[in-house]
């Protein structure tokens, strides 16, 4: 689903210029007439959340000048876009301190509307990749945090926020990739743990003769090698969270302490004498069907009935398709920022790639594959053909590079390499050729006269545009352009 955006403005016909434009650049849109309306839209949380907020600062009842302090108030950070008919400094000032983070004047072009509201969804998904960062390391990771516009994944974190209440075992199921482990964070943070310890294990990952003392730990010289005393993975979670990733991965013999750890909330570390009280809440996960491992004799039916005493089952990221688009938007910030590059987001025909490509990875795999886009992106957009993979996968986007052309027999073996290689001349419009057809080097007259009449061309003639851009004042572009003879074709039209 594309990014959602709000107009305020009191004026109909505005309103209607500004939805018209944004639906074009393939973003949805709402309109509101008022202030009032706008916080009451901004705050329904039966309705898809509004990604940018496109404001009137004039308006009447409740300005927009208004409408900013009761988000600040509220806690809205929705990214703001204020419109002005004037454009006075002290209003730009006034709006930019209320929290507003970009302005435009009306009537505002089409260009320039789309370079804000690009921006302003950038910004945004950055200060969320950021705040979503900060929670996670501190434990404090919440619902929102996740978010979605999917239904069915809707009733999954519902579900997950019931669980999060109390301290009953919960059984995370889905496929690899979909992000078990975020959702533990999340239920983590709902709780009355929050904030407290999250101890990770994946139990696919242990050597199988260490497992018991990585889990329930061991005492000095248990064992050839136990050196000190190691307190292990639940007595690290005490008072907080054990997130076991993988568990059906977990061998027999671990299972079996496993389950006396949920039952009597003790353990009963490798060489010690005495059993140790812990106080954890445990979080498991797996991507197999467990009944299936308990039927083959891998995973003890009495843990199995243990563990899943609340299960949450995760759906695949290809049920989510309208999820994908704002997930992508926020790795793209993500790797924006880490790789030093200015990448603002998705194009309309890139998003719609991601969406319709079934993701077997999921969620890891998007990541991985906009990780793949934004190093190897030169634009500040990503488009299709930064996914070719992708969409050689799906009918309708094939950007695959067409092979070389077989060589005949005639032309085999290959020529040897020349000396000198010929000239060419380049397609490209935008680049300045600098030695002329005998090698040598242009004169500055001949490269001035052709950045001029590339100008002319690229600025349709607008003078303003054109003198500002080539760093110059109007007469002396306008004395330069008859130097090299354009008057007598575009000057006098221009000048009209």
């Amino acid at each position: 689903m594309a990014a959602l955006i709000l107009v305020v403005d009191d004026d109909p016909v505005q309103r209607r210029l500004l939805e018209a434009m944004i639906r074009r650049f393939g973003y949805e849109s709402e309109t509101v007439e008022s202030g009032e309306t706008a916080l009451a839209r901004l705050t329904a949380n039966d309705r898809p959340a509004i990604d940018v907020v496109i404001l009137d600062l004039v308006m009447p009842d409740l300005d927009g000048m208004s409408v900013l302090t009761r988000m600040r108030q509220q806690s809205l950070q929705t990214p703001t876009i204020v419109q002005t008919a004037h454009g006075s400094i002290e209003a730009v000032i006034s709006a930019m301190r209320a929290g507003a983070i970009d302005f435009v004047v009306k009537p505002v072009g089409a260009e320039r509307l789309q370079v804000s509201i690009k921006n302003a969804l950038r910004v945004d998904a950055l200060e969320d990749e950021l705040r979503r960062a900060t929670r996670r390391g501190v434990g404090e990771l919440t619902f929102r945090d996740i978010g979605t516009k999917v239904e069915s994944m809707g009733r999954t974190l519902r579900l997950a926020e019931r669980a999060a209440k109390s301290n009953i075992p919960v059984l995370i199921e889905g496929e690899s990739g979909v992000g078990k482990e975020l959702l533990a964070r999340a239920i983590q943070g709902g709780s009355d743990r929050r904030g407290k310890s999250f101890i990770t294990v994946n139990c696919g990952a242990l050597p199988e003769n260490l497992v018991e003392s990585i889990l329930f730990g061991h005492e000095k010289g248990a064992f050839t090698g136990a050196s000190e005393k190691h307190a292990g993975k639940f007595a690290e979670a005490n008072g907080g969270t054990l997130f076991l990733d993988e568990i059906g991965e977990l061998p027999l013999e671990a299972q079996v302490k496993l389950l006396r750890a949920l039952q009597e909330g003790e353990i009963d570390p490798v060489g010690a004498k005495r059993s140790v009280k812990v106080d954890f809440r445990l979080i498991s996960a797996t991507n197999q069907n467990l009944i299936e491992l308990v039927k083959r004799g891998k995973f003890r039916e009495d843990l199995f009935y243990r563990l899943n005493v609340f299960p949450i089952t995760l759906p695949p990221l290809r049920a989510r398709a309208a999820d994908i688009p704002d997930l992508a938007r926020r790795f793209i910030a993500r790797f924006s920022a880490e790789e030093g590059k200015r990448v603002r987001g998705l194009s309309h025909e890139a998003a719609a790639l991601l969406s319709a490509y079934e993701w077997p990875g999921n969620v890891r795999q998007l990541e991985n594959a906009v990780f793949r886009a934004v190093v190897l992106a030169d634009g500040d957009e990503l488009t299709v053909a930064e996914f070719p993979q992708i969409a050689a996968q799906v009918q309708g986007f094939d950007v695959r590079i067409p092979p070389a052309p077989a060589l005949s027999s005639a032309e085999w073996p290959l020529p040897a390499f020349p000396a000198s290689l010929p000239a060419f001349e380049t397609k490209d419009p935008s680049v300045l050729r600098l030695i002329d057809d005998s090698g040598d080097v242009r004169t500055l007259e001949e490269i001035e006269g052709e950045a001029i009449r590339f100008a002319l061309s690229h600025y349709h003639g607008q003078m303003s545009q054109m003198a500002r851009k080539l760093g110059i004042g109007r007469s002396t572009l306008y004395r330069k352009m008859k130097d090299i003879g354009v008057e007598s074709e575009l000057l006098g039209e221009v000048a009209a």
